[in-house]
């Protein structure tokens, strides 16, 4: 159930324990050792709370092996986290068609897939670990309307599927997957060339498409099961963030009318530079 990226987060932070108490018994470990270790370095409270679940589940999983008498960290409090996160940051309609259409006129439009599925379906568009990369051609079904990311591909492990909006099945038309791959040779340095020239943070297509849903349909909870959400992070940071009209116009972006006759797909196979 753990995607790469916290997996790897607890790699590294039980690295981090191992080095700080090398040699030591797990029972003689004390709560203030233990809490001292997380405040090391003066965190932020996510950060501390973050290292103190880990371990919390540690000694809770060394206490049913008998390893410990008890789990030192249940006296350990959780810190509190003052602020609120604020609104996701997005694009406009018109930064969102702007940037449609500079794809569309690079490279025989081989980058068109990747955009129009991170920014009209809100595919996480991560190019090492993110589910566009896992993302397969026959994972899209033009012929349902439905994009299905299993759970090998969803970055919480679970299965969801997306509805394609129309204006997304007309771009995968103009640029079948069957000729355009989704990640296209050596597309990191044009994704990072892109992602310049538009001011593209890492999930402001995410964030533009799921706010966009909000506004057009008006259901947190449809959103939610979209996106891979819970209602409440809907609730928190892409609720009243765009207008239904602007919505519109959004879902109204199509591909030019002479792109599926002048694509020229590329020839190399799917690859992503390292």
């Amino acid at each position: 159930m753990l995607s790469e990226c916290q997996l790897k987060d607890i790699r590294v932070r039980l690295e981090c324990f191992t080095e700080s108490f090398a040699g030591k018994s797990l029972s003689l470990l004390s709560r203030d050792s233990l809490s001292a270790h997380c405040q090391r370095g003066n965190p932020k409270p996510k950060t501390f709370n973050n290292r103190r679940g880990i371990l919390f589940t540690f000694f809770k999983f060394a206490f049913m092996q008998d390893w410990v008498a008890s789990n030192p960290l249940e006296k350990v409090p959780h810190l509190r986290v003052a602020h609120r996160r604020g609104s996701a940051q997005t694009l406009s309609a018109t930064q969102a068609e702007a940037l449609m259409r500079y794809v569309e006129t690079r490279e025989g439009g081989a980058f068109v897939p990747f955009f129009a599925l991170a920014l009209f379906a809100g595919i996480r568009p991560c190019l090492r670990t993110g589910e566009i990369f896992k993302l397969k051609p026959e994972h899209v079904r033009l012929d349902t309307g439905v994009i299905h990311i299993e759970p090998e591909v969803s970055k919480v492990r679970m299965k969801r599927n997306v509805t394609i909006q129309p204006n997304l099945a007309a771009w995968l038309r103009a640029y079948p997957l069957e000729r355009f791959p989704i990640v296209p040779a050596n597309f990191q340095r044009h994704r990072a060339r892109i992602a310049k020239e538009f001011g593209l943070t890492h999930d402001v297509m995410r964030h533009t498409f799921i706010s966009m849903h909000v506004a057009k349909f008006r259901s947190m909870g449809e959103a939610a099961l979209q996106a891979g959400n819970s209602e409440s992070i809907i609730r928190k940071h892409y609720l009243d963030l765009k207008t239904p009209a602007e919505a519109e116009a959004f879902f109204g972006i199509m591909p030019t009318p002479t792109a599926a006759t002048t694509a020229t797909p590329p020839l190399a196979p799917l690859a992503v530079a390292a």
